[in-house]
């Protein structure tokens, strides 16, 4: 189903929203309602959890009012409609009415799956899939929802707003559009991303990281300096740092002959992340990140040991790691 369906695509029609991914499916309800109210601004919506649905209540939200014939009736958690309603509206979704929308919300998983079996054999069914995004394909996420609002983002903006924002899908669309909005015609840079999200804990603790294992010993000091600064927890500058130890190991392990969209599924990262950690990994052994583990290890439990200088504790911390690169 296009982003913005037309009237004629969902009335009429039952869409059977499907997936594990709530923004998503939201998302596509929102899109059905909005199509429906832009052909009748009159058009009433309803809505109903499937554990309360009865025939009879289908039946008052389908049936048209004194204002307007088209309806837009919203079922959420299809996996609970109740045994006895199954039949009922397997023959309300073969017989549709040309005015009223259903949409049908199904959460994902096994329960309900014999009854979306029989709604998918149905012609007038549309199904619409809500598929969890992997972290590898979340840079595509990024792009798509900045072409959403008639812009472009570069590969390495995309990078940096998925490390400060997070793999949440919600807050990515939400820091896509206003970043749209703000600069609005302009390509969307590393600069112009850093100027709202370059704050951010998550950020400045990968910031820090990545120049440690890329050996820039001046760089991760200036980037810890900033990052304590800010007020970025210690542990969190920690974590991203055995983060990117283990990233590298397993990047060492499986690089052999497998492809590069491959390795990303295999690390749990973006594709735009293998490229760096590749660069990254041409300077390190399996003993030196062995060793630099053991490094973060100790200064971790320095921390939280509450150690007198947390700051000292990771600057030492940074220089060691830069110091167990073999291409120094």
């Amino acid at each position: 189903m296009a982003a913005t369906p037309s009237a004629a695509q969902v009335l009429g029609r039952v869409i059977l929203v499907t997936g594990k991914e709530e923004f998503l499916s939201e998302r596509t309800v929102a899109s059905v309602r909005t199509a429906v109210r832009g052909y009748d601004a009159e058009a009433e919506i309803a809505e109903s959890a499937a554990s309360d649905l009865t025939l009879a209540s289908l039946g008052e939200m389908a049936a048209p009012s004194l204002f307007s014939s088209t309806r837009c009736v919203i079922v959420r958690g299809l996996e609970s409609l109740p045994d006895e309603t199954y039949d009922g509206i397997l023959a309300y979704c073969a017989a549709t009415a040309e005015d009223v929308a259903l949409v049908l919300v199904h959460g994902g998983g096994q329960k309900g799956s014999g009854l979306l079996a029989k709604l998918r054999k149905l012609p007038s069914v549309t199904e619409v899939k809500s598929e969890e995004v992997k972290a590898s394909h979340l840079s595509n996420f990024v792009t798509s929802e900045v072409a959403i609002h008639g812009a472009r983002i570069t590969p390495d903006a995309s990078a940096f707003l998925i490390t400060a924002v997070g793999g949440d899908l919600r807050s990515l669309a939400a820091a896509a559009h206003q970043l749209t909005n703000d600069f609005p015609d302009e390509q969307l840079t590393v600069e112009k991303v850093q100027r709202y999200f370059g704050g951010r804990a998550e950020a400045k603790s990968f910031a820090v990281a990545d120049a440690a294992f890329g050996g820039r010993k001046a760089q991760a000091l200036e980037e810890l300096r900033w990052a304590l600064d800010g007020g970025t927890a210690s542990v969190l500058i920690t974590s991203a740092m055995a983060g990117s130890a283990r990233g590298l190991a397993r990047f060492i392990g499986a690089s052999n002959g497998m492809r590069e969209a491959d390795l990303a599924r295999e690390l749990g990262v973006p594709p735009w992340k293998v490229k760096q950690v590749r660069d990254q990994s041409r300077a390190w052994t399996p003993d030196g990140i062995s060793a630099a583990l053991r490094a973060v290890a100790k200064s971790d439990a320095d921390i939280k040991g509450q150690a007198h200088d947390a700051a000292y504790t990771l600057e030492r911390l940074v220089l060691t790691v830069a110091d167990l690169r073999t291409g120094r």
